[in-house]
């Protein structure tokens, strides 16, 4: 096989166009993926829509990938030809620059990101730094998918808020990665409260069947003041409202790449050793750690597979809310 199939943007809030494209190669150091999967993730739907400002045009977007190892380039040894393995969002890092040389690769200055500044998983097959493709075991790939960015983001936003410390934690934003994360809080013996939009009644029963102990509009006060709450909604007028919710000394963690300008505040919400923060990205050791840790829950994801040629559906259904859980495009 020469070519392959791929959905691919041109320029921001066009449709995406499905193409036949050269078979790409992979390079020293990487390896060639055969998808089997990939998930719908909301910043492709920044990318599409323009809210992400300095993409690789033309791209294939996609990086919640799973697939098996079609070929190896130089170098490579660790992963096997016919290895089932899941590429992230990050997609290479220097490991000379500061930030990586302190553990904190996730703000490589020279980072590149799948999908994003470098081709992704609208396609049957892709390329991917074999530094970063974690092996998995799961069998079903289209369950799978999602944990690789819903799952590896919520979970790098859930330790930024203190982890399992937090015993009331508010999830702001049901969907794909509150969906997965409400089944670790769980587990870890957490009350979660999940805020939506306001009068989105089917959200709220989502959250309520996968265990919340409250579900209710981002306009309603919770049963309790919260000890963290997680904002996976990109709008930047629930960042005074999370805050007005949490106790003193608690945090607030914005967990998305975009959201909508924040507006100004009184210190009040702020004051009493309340903190503020947001998440960048992903480490491997955050991969390593929860791909480890979600077949122990065990997390289920709950996902609505589309045909390849079908991107643009999947984008519009994320865009309008019709979802619940995740989208799946499946090659």
């Amino acid at each position: 096989m020469s070519e392959m199939r791929a959905m691919r943007l041109h320029a921001a809030n066009q449709p995406l166009c499905l193409e036949r494209l050269p078979m790409p190669e992979p390079g020293p150091g990487e390896v060639r993926v055969r998808v089997l999967a990939c998930g719908v993730c909301r910043t492709d739907l920044h990318l599409v829509d323009g809210e992400l400002d300095r993409p690789r045009l033309p791209l294939v977007p996609g990086h919640e990938i799973v697939g098996e190892v079609d070929a190896r380039g130089q170098g490579v040894a660790d992963l096997k030809v016919g290895q089932r393995v899941g590429v992230p969002w990050l997609g290479w890092t220097c490991g000379e620059c500061p930030p990586c040389r302190t553990g904190h690769e996730n703000l490589c200055e020279r980072a590149a990101f799948t999908g994003y500044t470098r081709d992704g998983g609208y396609a049957e097959y892709c390329v991917a730094d074999a530094r970063y493709c974690f092996p998995l075991a799961a069998e079903d790939a289209q369950a799978a998918a999602p944990l690789l960015c819903a799952g590896l983001i919520g979970y790098r936003t859930w330790r930024l808020a203190g982890g399992d410390t937090p015993r009331r934690l508010g999830i702001y934003g049901f969907g794909a990665a509150a969906h997965i994360l409400v089944q670790l809080a769980l587990a870890r013996g957490q009350t979660v409260y999940a805020f939506t939009r306001p009068g989105d009644s089917e959200a709220q029963a989502f959250a309520r069947r996968l265990g919340a102990a409250w579900a209710g509009g981002s306009d309603e006060t919770p049963p309790a003041p919260l000890d963290a709450a997680l904002l996976f909604a990109p709008v930047g007028d629930l960042v005074p409202i999370a805050l007005a919710q949490v106790r003193p000394g608690g945090t607030v963690v914005s967990g998305g790449i975009h959201m909508s300008d924040i507006p100004a505040f009184p210190y009040r919400l702020l004051w009493e050793e309340r903190h503020l923060t947001s998440v960048a990205n992903l480490t491997r050791r955050d991969g390593e750690e929860f791909l480890a840790l979600a077949p122990t829950v065990p997390i289920r994801t709950e996902t609505r597979a589309y045909p390849l040629e079908d991107a643009n559906r999947a984008l519009d259904d994320l865009r309008a809310g019709r979802l619940s859980g995740a989208a799946v495009l499946i090659p």
